[in-house]
């Protein structure tokens, strides 16, 4: 294997290949084809299955679903993306999207910075690029939003171009063939996976086998319970010879999650319609639209009803309440830019986050129960 000093290069990695190496490579890439072509899941971002060896799938859908699948689960991002493909079938119609537009179409997938550097990268491709999004490494790098891994992926999985990528999925596979026992978001163990992930390339099917490897990740070498007993890569794999699968990669450290706490005020005109307000252009939910939502530290105003729901909300870094109270609109804060009123059907054609789309759903339900 390579050795590596904390002042690697980030996108060319020089590396020097042992025969024992080769050997490695050549039978990790020959199992895991094998088992990839009989047993990889049918995702529409995919090629289907009985496309020819040769086919590769769009660039621009790699390039969307890679950004979906962001700290975001396959399961729920299949629905969002064949949502998202069929309002913005191009790269051309993203660029030309409104931003509400693209968030309407992403709301619920939550981290929306992803959307916005979505679009951005869109139209820097159709301006810089001619419409074609990059076939290689550098290039890619420069559109907002893509980093390292996101180009490696598009590059090899939409052009063949050999490429590694390291995801977390594709990290805890190299760390347990090589029994690497460091806590693999350590940079110094980031860069050495870096390097053993270009050193296991194959020199063809490259998109293939990088699928493969997140594949093996996502379905066989789970974080917990690994089905080592059924995995392809076993006679390879050091630490399930040393039965240490299991506790490789470490755990992370757990730290604990502050809570914000949010009043949501509901304030409903006669004739069913709401009022609502755009957040700020920056921040969490930048430009998604909401309910009138104030600090929950205080106490709530006289005009304001008991609570009719309670939404909690995790984020990665934060968890939030939201208590959700009907109320008179004397209770609303003095007017800023932003809010307006809006029927539900008005709502519709607007972007909201994930919160604020339960509490518009019980809204509904509820007016319609009572014939309001």
């Amino acid at each position: 294997m390579a050795t590596i000093n904390a002042n690697i290069a980030i996108v060319e990695i020089k590396y020097k290949v042992t025969k024992s190496d080769e050997n490695f490579a050549a039978t990790l890439s020959r199992r895991l084809l094998r088992w990839y072509a009989a047993s990889r899941r049918d995702l529409p971002w995919r090629i289907p299955l009985g496309s020819a060896r040769a086919a590769s799938p769009p660039a621009y859908h790699v390039l969307v679903s890679e950004a979906m699948l962001q700290q975001t689960q396959v399961a729920t991002v299949v629905p969002y993306f064949q949502r998202f493909i069929a309002r913005f079938p191009t790269i051309t119609a993203l660029a030309d999207a409104d931003e509400q537009d693209v968030l309407r179409h992403w709301q619920g997938l939550g981290y929306y910075t992803r959307a916005r550097n979505l679009r951005e990268a869109a139209r820097a491709i159709v301006d810089r690029f001619g419409g074609r999004v990059p076939d290689n490494v550098p290039d890619l790098l420069t559109l907002p939003g893509v980093g390292r891994y996101t180009a490696g992926a598009i590059a090899s999985l939409a052009y063949g171009t050999r490429a590694p990528i390291l995801d977390g999925n594709v990290m805890r596979v190299l760390c347990r063939l090589d029994a690497i026992r460091t806590d693999p978001r350590q940079r110094v163990t980031t860069e050495l996976l870096w390097v053993r992930a270009a050193e296991v390339l194959p020199a063809r099917r490259v998109g293939d086998f990088n699928s493969a490897m997140m594949e093996l990740g996502a379905t066989i070498c789970t974080p917990r319970d690994p089905k080592c007993l059924i995995c392809p890569a076993r006679p390879l794999c050091k630490a399930a010879a040393l039965g240490i699968a299991e506790t490789i990669p470490p755990p992370k450290k757990k730290i604990a999650t502050p809570t914000a706490r949010r009043r949501v005020l509901c304030v409903r005109r006669k004739d069913g319609a709401y009022l609502i307000e755009q957040r700020p252009p920056t921040g969490r939910w930048a430009g998604m639209w909401q309910f009138i939502t104030v600090d929950a530290d205080t106490q709530p105003p006289s005009g304001v009803n008991d609570p009719i729901a309670t939404i909690r909300h995790a984020l990665t870094h934060r968890k939030y309440v939201f208590e959700v109270h009907r109320a008179a609109r004397s209770t609303i804060p003095p007017a800023t830019p932003g809010r307006r009123w809006a029927t539900f059907d008005q709502m519709d054609a607007l972007p909201f986050s994930r919160p604020h789309l339960q509490i518009r759903k019980l809204l509904r339900e509820e007016d319609l129960a009572s014939g309001a």
